[in-house]
């Protein structure tokens, strides 16, 4: 039940994450049993970690792993980083299935999948042969779609699967009624993020919500000399607005801004590191999971986020302005902290 077959300088650089303590306590209970439940605080390295850290289990020879992400951006993103940790590029050891986007191949052992190609996978093949672990992470979101998958997987489990294994795994989630529902699973915590996080609250803004946003972001450039920046905004209007702004104040920025509905190149612009200019990343809510921006080293959050809610009077579906909630605060705080004070 030790780490992976990782070269020896790999094993050191993810050694140091906060998970580390929690793993064996974790293989155990998936080398006992059926199912566990992960409870892990963000920048803990849970999405990345573990499922590394399962590759090399007995019961998972000449198996796959699928691990399910709530988002297409964030599946990406962590079988990229899962790859560079093995010095490997994405399809080799380490794959995605998303949306119109697939890079697999014959030695992957684990799938980053999201959501809806888990519910076809298990509607093609209700053994999921092959398949030794379903991993389902950021499991608080709790999307129709995340619920449903695991009701399919627990359902293989009791009547075709015995041996296949369940891991939820969360920031924020009570673990408690996810584990009865997996009949009793064992829960197993970890410790929170690698580096200290100092929290600044700033005045409710009087004027317009672009302004204030475009103010804070300049006074944290100020006093935060070193490293980037990423901001959260309720939608893609915000980040356009904030975005003139920023240009017209400081042309020296490199601005990138990140929503589901841009390209794989452009995503990755605000994702990957971009040396000799200081970035600040304007992002929706699509940031707050299961994402490390390299070179991030200050969050400045709107409080607000942008929800599909039904409106009964028309009979369909509208985009609202919320409040951030307080576990969505707690996981925007997270993406600070990861690589660096």
């Amino acid at each position: 039940m030790g780490d992976p077959q990782l070269p020896g300088q790999l094993r050191r650089a993810v050694s140091g994450l906060p998970i580390e303590p929690a793993l064996p306590e974790l293989l155990a209970a998936l080398a006992a049993g059926s199912a566990a439940v992960l409870q892990a605080p963000p920048g803990a390295g849970k999405t990345t970690r573990v499922p590394l850290a399962l590759l090399d289990q007995p019961w998972l020879a000449g198996k796959r792993l699928i691990m399910l992400e709530p988002r297409r951006l964030a599946a990406r993103a962590a079988a990229r980083r899962m790859a560079d940790t093995l010095g490997e590029t994405v399809g080799g050891t380490v794959g995605y299935r998303i949306r119109l986007d697939s890079k697999v191949g014959s030695k992957t052992r684990i799938e980053v999948v999201t959501e809806g190609i888990l519910t076809r996978m298990i509607q093609d093949d209700p053994g999921l042969d092959g398949v030794g672990a379903v991993l389902f992470d950021e499991f608080h979101e709790r999307s129709l779609n995340a619920d449903l998958g695991l009701a399919l997987c627990l359902e293989a489990q009791a009547g075709l699967r015995p041996d296949l294994r369940l891991l939820v795994m969360s920031a924020t989630l009570d673990g408690g009624p996810v584990a009865r529902l997996m009949g009793e699973a064992p829960i197993v915590s970890s410790q929170g993020r690698a580096w200290p996080v100092d929290i600044h609250w700033a005045e409710r803004p009087a004027g317009r919500f672009e302004d204030a946003l475009t103010a804070l972001v300049l006074t944290a450039l100020a006093e935060q000399p070193e490293g980037d920046l990423l901001v959260f905004l309720p939608g893609q209007g915000e980040i356009r607005r904030v975005r003139e702004r920023l240009a017209d104040r400081r042309p020296d920025l490199l601005l990138a801004p990140l929503y589901g509905a841009l390209s794989q190149a452009e995503q990755d612009l605000a994702l990957l590191p971009q040396p000799g200019r200081r970035k600040v990343v304007l992002a929706t809510a699509i940031a707050e999971t299961s994402l490390t921006i390299e070179g991030v080293r200050t969050v400045v959050d709107g409080g607000r986020m942008r929800l599909p809610r039904f409106d009964p009077n028309g009979g369909m579906s509208r985009l609202v302005t919320l409040p951030v909630s307080k576990a969505a605060a707690e996981q925007r705080r997270g993406r600070a902290g990861r690589l660096g004070p």
